[in-house]
């Protein structure tokens, strides 16, 4: 479904992805792991449209990344994407006229689910409230691929488990969620398959499960040992 082969990002020399390949199928969760700096964002935004690859391509079934492809993939990023004066109820709006899949009514509940207001401005926002809205409106789209950049960064424990409950109820058959986080005790119960990344390098992919198998060792462990020499 999402296929990345030898995907290289130079930035000025400096290299952010290092010839990475790997799938991604369909209806599944997917923890895109490794600190920060690892490359999981440029990676992101090269399969968002956002950026182009170096070298190397991305697709999505068969169709090179680009406006097509655009139209299936929702993008959250690590930073704050409304302007100042808007509302929650305004972000709605804005999004109902960038995305044809935007569901109103479900960013509505999300909204309410999440102790959002609609009256209130997004600047005015705590981390913990801005870090829901942004998940509000990216969920709310009936995208096929949703990628999730830090979602629960800097997130207190009462507002992640919100958080993981929105992302759960996205999970279906026909939509792949990616979510790229260092937390990975918080992942590690809820998805299906792992990808680590090192220094712009693909370390391990696979199936969660057989990963915790092949390895004898649980992926939070297994991220400790990865990137020990990273601490």
């Amino acid at each position: 479904m999402l296929s990345t082969r030898d995907v290289v990002k130079r930035y000025l020399g400096k290299v952010a992805v290092a010839g990475i390949s790997f799938d991604v199928e369909p209806g599944k969760i997917y923890a895109l792991l490794g600190p920060n700096g690892s490359g999981k964002t440029t990676w992101m935004k090269m399969v968002a449209g956002l950026i182009k690859p170096t070298m190397g391509t991305i697709t999505y079934n068969n169709i090179p990344i680009g406006v097509e492809t655009k139209k299936h993939i929702a993008y959250m990023s690590t930073e704050p994407f409304f302007y100042n004066y808007m509302t929650v109820d305004d972000v709605g709006k804005y999004y109902e006229d960038f995305f044809e899949d935007f569901d109103r009514v479900k960013y509505n509940e999300m909204t309410k689910m999440m102790g959002l207001d609609l009256k209130d401005k997004s600047k005015n926002l705590s981390s913990g409230l801005a870090a829901k809205l942004k998940i509000a409106a990216t969920l709310s789209r009936k995208a096929e691929v949703y990628l999730l950049d830090e979602p629960l960064n800097g997130i207190d424990i009462i507002a992640r488990e919100h958080i993981i409950n929105a992302i759960l109820e996205a999970a279906t058959d026909n939509a792949t969620l990616i979510i790229s986080s260092h937390l990975v005790d918080e992942l590690e119960k809820i998805i299906d398959c792992a990808v680590f990344i090192k220094q712009g390098n693909l370390v391990l992919a696979g199936d969660a499960e057989q990963i915790r198998q092949q390895n004898q060792k649980s992926i939070v462990d297994l991220y400790k040992t990865i990137y020990a020499d990273m601490n």
